[in-house]
C-alpha cells in the first residue's frame, strides 16, 4: 500500500517518438481508490500514458510512481500488482470462460484449488456463471468484455487500466461495462485509471477526470468542477471548448460549394 495515499503520482512526464512529443510534462496525481478518466481525442497520448504507467514502455523524461512503486527501478512489480485490458484484447473464442481463465492465471503464475476459487467468484459477480462453460464463440460483445475484465482482475491488482473500455461495443453492451466498473470499484476496493474519448462515459463513471490534448495535460478535476470551470452546460462542452473541438460548419462543407 502506497502510504501517500496514491494510486498514481508522476512528475513532469514525457515520451517522444523521434520528433512526435506523444506526452508533455505530464504531472498527475491519482488518489487510491478513485476512478480517473484520462479523456482526449484519438492521439491524444492517452495510452501512450497507459503503457508507461503499467510498466510496458519506457518514458524518455520525468518520473513516476505507481502504488509506491518507481516505474524506471521496479517495473516487474509494477506489472504483478496491477492489471491492463488494452483496446483491442485477444481472446481464444475455442475455449469457455473458465478455461480462458484458467489459461491466464497460469501466464500469471496461478493454479489449484486458489485460482479456481477466484475464478468462480468473478464469473458469479459478473452474473456468467450459468455460461462458464460455453465456448467464448458463443458470447455476446458485452459477455466478452466481461471475461475480458475478469482476465484483468484475476490476479488481484491494486490497480487497474482500461483503455477505451467500451470503443467496439454496442450501447446495451457499452451501458452494461459501465456498470460493471462502478460494481467493482466499490465492491474489490480496486482503483481505476481509464482512458477514453467519450464524454458521457467519464461524465458517469469516473470520480476525477484528466483532459489530455496532444499530450498536455489542459485540467483535472471532477466532472463538475470541470463543467463549472468553463461555465459548460455539461462535459460534452466543457471538453469542446477546453481542446478547441468546435467544428466549422461552413469549412466542413465546403466541397458542396
Amino acid at each position: 500500500m502506497n502510504e501517500n495515499g496514491l494510486a498514481i503520482q508522476t512528475e513532469t512526464l514525457g515520451k517522444t517518438f523521434g520528433t512526435i512529443h506523444a506526452i508533455r510534462s505530464l504531472t498527475l496525481e491519482v488518489p487510491i481508490g478513485s476512478i480517473f478518466g484520462l479523456l482526449g481525442p484519438n492521439g491524444a497520448g492517452k495510452t501512450t500514458t497507459v503503457r508507461i504507467l503499467s510498466g510496458l514502455m519506457k518514458q524518455s523524461s520525468g518520473c513516476a510512481r505507481v502504488c509506491g512503486l518507481d516505474i524506471e527501478t521496479q517495473r516487474d512489480q509494477v506489472k504483478s500488482i496491477t492489471g491492463l485490458l488494452p483496446e483491442s484484447p485477444g481472446i481464444y473464442s475455442k475455449l469457455s470462460a473458465v478455461e480462458f481463465l484458467e489459461f491466464i492465471g497460469a501466464l500469471n503464475r496461478r493454479n489449484g484449488d486458489s485460482l479456481l476459487r477466484r475464478i468462480d467468484s468473478l464469473l458469479s459477480l459478473l452474473g456468467l456463471e450459468e455460461r462458464q462453460n460455453d465456448l467464448l464463440e458463443s458470447y455476446s460483445s458485452g459477455m466478452k468484455q466481461k471475461v475480458l475484465v475478469a482476465s484483468t482482475l484475476l490476479h488481484e491488482p491494486e490497480l487497474v487500466f482500461l483503455d477505451e473500455p467500451t470503443s467496439r461495443l454496442d450501447p446495451s453492451a457499452s451501458s452494461l461495462v459501465k456498470d460493471l466498473i462502478l460494481v467493482l470499484a466499490d465492491e474489490t476496493e480496486t482503483s481505476f485509471f481509464i482512458c477514453t474519448h467519450m464524454t458521457s462515459f467519464a461524465e458517469e463513471v469516473c470520480d476525477v477526470i484528466g483532459i489530455i490534448c496532444e499530450g498536455k495535460l489542459m485540467t483535472v478535476g471532477s466532472p463538475e468542477q470541470i463543467i463549472e470551470s468553463v461555465d459548460a452546460a455539461d462535459l460534452e462542452e466543457a471538453y469542446l471548448r477546453i481542446v478547441g473541438g468546435r467544428v466549422d460548419r461552413e469549412q466542413l462543407l465546403a466541397w458542396r460549394a
